[in-house]
């Protein structure tokens, strides 16, 4: 019967470490998905940006794809912070995420919104570009400010 007892004992042990592991693993994947996924944001504003700046040559369809790359990376953004995934990774979510959950996923569905309206066409020009750039940038920016906590 104690031989039993430990054999259950050791392989309910086996089962939590190797769930415990899984949930770990599935959380850095998590934040590593977000992270990607926010450096292709990242990336994307960089280069409407600088256009709309006149910092690079102006170019509508150029600008368009950076949108859409944009608009991909924001999709489903807001399932990747699972709790659990409050701290490690560097990550750079605040605590008002997991808080917050409601205000969190409202401030995603403005900058999909901002993206899906600015991915129907190339812009004609750099005052239309401009305008698309500072719309998605505020909708960025707005979540950026509540919901992340800036690492040195």
């Amino acid at each position: 019967m104690i031989s039993h007892l430990k054999r259950l004992s050791v392989a309910l042990l086996i089962s939590a470490t190797g769930f415990a592991a899984s949930v770990s693993i599935a959380n850095a994947d998590a934040i590593k998905d977000r992270q990607d996924k926010m450096k292709i944001v990242g990336k994307s504003m960089g280069i409407v940006g600088k256009m709309a700046k006149g910092q690079t040559d102006f170019d509508g369809e150029a600008a368009l794809a950076a949108f859409v790359a944009m608009k991909d990376a924001a999709e489903g953004y807001e399932t990747l912070f699972p709790d659990g995934t409050e701290t490690g990774g560097e990550t750079e979510a605040a605590p008002a995420i997991f808080t917050d959950r409601a205000g969190f996923e409202a401030k995603v569905a403005d900058f999909e919104a901002s993206l899906v309206k600015v991915t129907t066409a190339a812009p004609a020009s750099v005052e239309a570009l401009g305008a698309m750039v500072g719309e998605v940038g505020q909708n960025c920016g707005a979540c950026h400010k509540a919901y992340r906590v800036k690492k040195n």
